[in-house]
């Protein structure tokens, strides 16, 4: 098996061709071209250590890998290091015509796991993805593929059967994503190859968009990031021909999650703009508002994080004649409660994040076991900040223990990103075993 990439840098590098070696000679010329005479100064050791996350390139530097792969320097101005470099994909365009595609490319990508796991699409293309998204109107289903008629009763089994899978307990949905991939793989086929009537259509689509989006957390769960974002892809594509502005609003919102989550903030903050104002359920702008506060938050940005905080709790207390979104239906006081103390510890103020997390720990239903693993995460993080290093490493070996449990992959990687705080405390008690086990989890 080939060794996963894990740096933007060696992929975009791969794709040409480009040893390091080959990369180090490129910058040497693109210095010596330069009107300013820029000197290198760049060896192999040097492009390891970018690519290894150890060292950032300077200014000088990144200029010149920009001119070496031919990106415009409005791009580094925009994008901070290294989203602006080559070799990401292009999400599929919206559009009726466009939704079988989407949905093959996702299906590719799931077997496609090792050598992309760090691949998601830049800033640049999911903007460019909510604006389409924001401004295209969906073109009229088609009723003349060739192929067999679908009739309603087939369509029924496949929705009841979809959402029983997807209701199941957190911890068995790890067991059952075959069967929801077999179920995307026959709307897909649906789709491309059968007869329907519009109303069918539309149907299969918001099928295909449901399962789509479901298949894609379980790939983010199992930290398949350039698969999730594939899934997504598809999902936003078919939500967006089958006229649903509610479900394109939530698959928006997943893509944010995704940024926000690989701590690529600032890429999440116009794609949840972009689903407010497109979404009027109080239920679901109050999640895309909590959303754009921890971009916010994660920035820096502490009066705009606390103005989505306060909008996002005015809004899950306005009450609504219709029901929720399924995307967002459960959305409660006790994720407001962890998120909002998440963004109080990303702005340094511990002692009120620690009572929200905690408040809200203690009104999250025992049934949401992939959240409370992250919940309960914030909350050692947060007793680690406050020095309260038993009640971490407790509250961290749980965390770690439901994470193993429900097979959460990116639950486990966010559980062993305490190692650092733990560290200090080596001659604690239970410390030195559990920083082991975080190294070999």
């Amino acid at each position: 098996m080939d060794d996963p990439i894990r740096h933007p840098l060696a992929y975009a590098r791969t794709l040409r061709g480009w040893s390091q070696t080959d990369l180090v000679a490129r910058l040497h010329r693109a210095a010596a071209t330069r009107p300013e005479g820029l000197r290198s100064g760049v060896d192999k050791t040097a492009v390891s250590r970018w690519e290894n996350g150890r060292k950032t390139p300077t200014l000088e530097s990144r200029l010149l890998l920009a001119d070496a792969f031919d990106v415009p320097i409005s791009d580094l101005e925009r994008y901070p290091w290294p989203h602006w470099l080559p070799g990401r994909d292009d999400p599929t365009p919206l559009g009726a015509a466009y939704t079988v595609q989407a949905l093959r490319d996702a299906q590719r990508a799931a077997m496609d796991r090792e050598r992309r796991t760090f691949l998601t699409y830049s800033a640049l293309a999911l903007a460019g993805l909510a604006s389409q998204w924001a401004t295209l109107e969906p073109e009229r289903l088609t009723t003349a593929l060739a192929g067999k008629r679908v009739d309603t009763d087939l369509v029924d089994w496949l929705e009841e059967t979809s959402a029983r899978l997807t209701a199941l307990p957190t911890e068995q949905r790890q067991h059952t994503i075959k069967l929801l991939d077999a179920h995307l793989a026959t709307v897909t086929d649906l789709l491309e190859d059968a007869r329907y009537s519009e109303p069918v259509g539309t149907r299969l689509h918001l099928l295909a968009a449901s399962l789509a989006g479901t298949c894609g957390w379980y790939r983010f769960d199992q930290g398949h990031h350039y698969a999730a974002g594939k899934l997504w892809n598809a999902a936003l594509t078919n939500a967006h021909t089958a006229r649903n502005r509610d479900l394109g609003a939530g698959v928006l919102s997943d893509f944010a999650y995704q940024s926000i989550w690989l701590g690529q903030p600032a890429t999440a903050v116009e794609p949840l703009s972009q689903a407010l104002i497109h979404t009027r359920h109080p239920t679901a702008r109050s999640l895309l508002h909590l959303r754009r506060a921890r971009a916010h938050a994660a920035l820096g940005n502490a009066t705009d994080c606390h103005r989505d905080l306060t909008a996002a709790e005015n809004s899950l207390l306005t009450d609504s004649p219709d029901p929720a979104p399924g995307w967002c239906r459960w959305m409660s006081t006790a994720d407001l409660a962890v998120d909002s103390g998440q963004c109080l510890l990303d702005l340094g103020r511990t002692d009120e994040a620690r009572h929200l997390i905690e408040q809200g720990l203690n009104l999250l239903p025992r049934t949401r076991d992939k959240t409370r693993g992250v919940f309960r995460t914030y909350e050692a993080r947060s007793l680690l900040k406050a020095g309260e290093v038993d009640q971490a490493l407790a509250v961290g070996t749980e965390s770690l223990d439901l994470a193993t449990r429900i097979g959460a992959d990116r639950c486990v990687t966010l559980v062993r990103e305490l190692a650092p705080g733990f560290a200090p405390y080596r001659s604690v008690d239970g410390v030195p075993e559990f920083l082991e086990r975080l190294r070999t989890a």
